[in-house]
């Protein structure tokens, strides 16, 4: 595979041990520097377990996965996680706000584990209101405590919280399926154009066909990826 992938699966295999354990075999998957992917699949296809193998949370038992060209099984758990920390954003399908913290302490919360990221931020607080404002949230919510925020607010804070520092890679677990179509529409338009701006890779996964054309590529579960269910 090229060095411009920045996601990239070769041979990979994970077992979930239990009594109704899976395997999931992905024998390739990519996606390519700036690229946008949209990973489509039903509930059970896998979609879960190949995000939590990106982000290193889980390792696969043979094969390989690799972001920016470092195979994940080469790291310590402990490098593991502040690799994730500096690489990928991560969107989350409950936004997993803070919710009595500030929406300002919320966005900067990654910065605490990535120093790389930090970096890149001339001010964190000033960048989480500039990301507030390109967002379309008002200047002042920056105080306001997460719990506070309306659904469509949260949802937005829980970008700029992936896109502080321009990490290389965003994902998006399913961050418009509370939303009717327009609201999703406009949601997209807004993330989409900032992270043009910010130069980063997207993979984000759903359920949803209709998302389709807003991506560079649209990918099914099933074209990349096997599961073998076990009965114990």
């Amino acid at each position: 595979m090229t060095e411009r992938c920045v996601i990239e699966f070769e041979n990979a295999r994970f077992s979930w041990p239990g009594r109704t354990s899976f395997v999931l075999t992905v024998p390739e998957f990519f996606v390519r520097k700036g690229e946008s992917v949209l990973l489509l699949g039903e509930s059970g296809s896998g979609k879960s377990t190949l995000l939590s193998m990106i982000c290193g949370t889980i390792l696969a038992d043979s094969g390989k996965v690799a972001l920016g060209g470092t195979d994940l099984k080469s790291l310590s758990g402990w490098s593991r996680d502040r690799f994730r920390a500096e690489q990928i954003g991560v969107v989350f399908q409950q936004f997993n706000l803070l919710p009595f913290g500030t929406v300002a302490d919320n966005i900067m919360l990654p910065l605490r584990f990535a120093p790389e990221r930090r970096k890149r931020c001339r001010s964190p607080r000033l960048r989480s209101i500039e990301l507030c404002q390109s967002l379309g949230l008002p200047d002042s919510i920056s105080l306001s405590k997460a719990a506070n925020l309306s659904v469509g607010q949260q949802q937005r804070v829980a970008v700029a919280r992936a896109l502080i520092g321009r990490p290389p890679i965003i994902i998006a677990d399913e961050p418009t399926s509370s939303l009717d179509e327009l609201a999703q529409s406009n949601f997209l338009t807004l993330m989409f154009d900032q992270i043009e701006a910010q130069g980063s890779t997207l993979l984000m996964v759903s359920h949803d066909p209709r998302l389709s054309e807003r991506f560079d590529r649209v990918v099914q579960m099933t074209d990349i990826a096997t599961i073998e269910r076990r009965a114990a």
